[in-house]
């Protein structure tokens, strides 16, 4: 191969595609979608409805009466033992959120219930909070059935809040306390991330197969320069422009989440109704929580999670476009590439499946030998390596998929050298093996 033809080939490609209008606006407005998914939720989650919400309350059994009190959110107007249909006509002038009504034969049924009736869907945390209440009446009604002296004392002394701490035992003998759910977390973007841009930048490069190959262009091209220097060419120019573009939406959604949470004060946790009852029961505990995280986030090797990340994108995308530009190579259009498509994507939409079983088993048989599967160990290995994996399975999955890679990539320019130059012939996969079985 000629190694400069190649690098000439690859400048094109990459200068052509960062100069397109879309690949301009896919990278600025991406951030700006990915930012908005981040920030959004949480900054929703902070606002409140102005004004209180005004309830009333017709308990018959008047034990859940006395356990609802008034929050910032919440008022509770006590009303006569009538029918909640009395206030079905006059409901929206007096400016009412929701009737609620519990039966005298709620405290007797196996799973009592309460109804809320309202002239508009009632939020969930509002029904959570009731429910609440309800639960709380029929225990306490229950338990005094047992005629149990002073319970109220004894249900104070052995109500206990337990909380179990995970800590992690360093290689020098440290002991720093992990959350499993930042791991998860980690595993599952980074897994995501890997499937995402293999399938974009990959069918990426089978698109542009066939509009070379449509427009004749190719027929130019490969007057000068070798099949498989075209193809490695292309496939090398568009991975740097992935590359570029991947660098470039991380740093400006990093940059747009945290401007986000300065301007909003650095709090996006949620407000629910009882907030202050809510607030006294975490207190304490906020601390503590906030000190596992940043010691988990301390045990994670962030530089071997983002050195891996790069490589197995690489591999993988290299992997896998090789045989996108075989199967673009072999058609007319994006419709004929359809047969061809599934069994080369079976093994993606595999691994992404195979992820969700990993985030729970990071060492389990499964995960092994999917992270050591070529066709699924980008997605698989990322899912599992912030959990520490050691070297020698790193090394060994690398090792196999450049191995394969290498191997598909001679097939796939096989492929690549007689299809490129073929038109209006329906192929088979019979005649890709014939292809593949020709000799120079």
């Amino acid at each position: 191969m000629n190694f400069q033809k190649i690098k000439i080939i690859i400048k094109r490609e990459f200068l052509t595609r960062v100069r397109k209008k879309s690949f301009i606006l896919m990278t600025l407005l991406t951030p700006l979608f990915l930012g908005a998914f981040m920030v959004v939720p949480g900054w929703m989650a902070t606002l409140k409805d102005s004004g209180q919400k005004e309830m009333v309350v017709i308990d018959q059994t008047g034990k859940v009466a006395d356990l609802l009190a008034d929050t910032e959110e919440l008022s509770f107007r006590f009303a006569p033992l009538e029918d909640p249909g009395n206030y079905r006509e006059h409901f929206d002038e007096q400016k009412l959120y929701a009737v609620v009504y519990v039966d005298s034969l709620m405290l007797l049924e196996q799973r009592p219930r309460a109804m809320m009736y309202s002239t508009k869907q009632i939020s969930p945390d509002i029904q959570r909070y009731i429910r609440t209440a309800v639960e709380k009446a029929v225990q306490e009604e229950r338990l005094k059935k047992y005629n149990i002296e002073n319970l109220d004392e004894i249900l104070k002394e052995v109500r206990a809040e337990a909380q179990v701490r995970t800590m992690v035992w360093s290689s020098g003998g440290e002991e720093k306390e992990s959350e499993v759910a930042i791991y998860m977390a980690i595993a599952m973007v980074c897994g995501f991330i890997i499937y995402m841009f293999i399938f974009m930048f990959g069918s990426m490069v089978m698109r542009g197969v066939i509009e070379e190959k449509t427009s004749r262009i190719v027929e130019i091209i490969i007057s000068s320069v070798k099949p498989i220097e075209l193809m490695m060419g292309k496939i090398i120019g568009i991975a740097l422009v992935a590359l570029l573009q991947f660098a470039i939406w991380i740093s400006l959604t990093l940059g747009i989440v945290t401007i986000a949470q300065v301007a909003m004060g650095g709090s996006l946790s949620p407000r629910m109704p009882g907030g202050a009852q809510m607030a006294q029961m975490t207190e304490g505990m906020s601390s503590t929580g906030m000190d596992s995280i940043f010691s988990t986030l301390s045990l994670i090797n962030f530089p071997l999670v983002v050195g891996a990340l790069v490589c197995y994108f690489l591999l993988g995308y290299l992997l896998y476009a090789s045989m996108f530009a075989a199967i673009g190579s072999a058609a007319d259009n994006e419709t004929d590439t359809q047969q061809f498509m599934l069994p080369v994507t079976l093994p993606l939409i595999l691994g992404m499946f195979m992820m969700m079983h990993t985030f729970q088993h990071p060492d389990s048989a499964l995960s092994f030998w999917g992270s050591m599967i070529p066709f699924t160990s980008p997605m698989i290995m990322m899912a599992r390596i912030s959990f520490g994996v050691p070297p020698w399975e790193l090394a060994l999955s690398l090792f196999l998929l450049l191995g394969t890679f290498m191997g598909i990539a001679y097939f796939a320019a096989k492929i690549y050298r007689v299809g490129i130059l073929m038109y209006g012939k329906k192929v088979s996969w019979k005649e890709l093996w014939k292809w593949m079985r020709y000799k120079n």
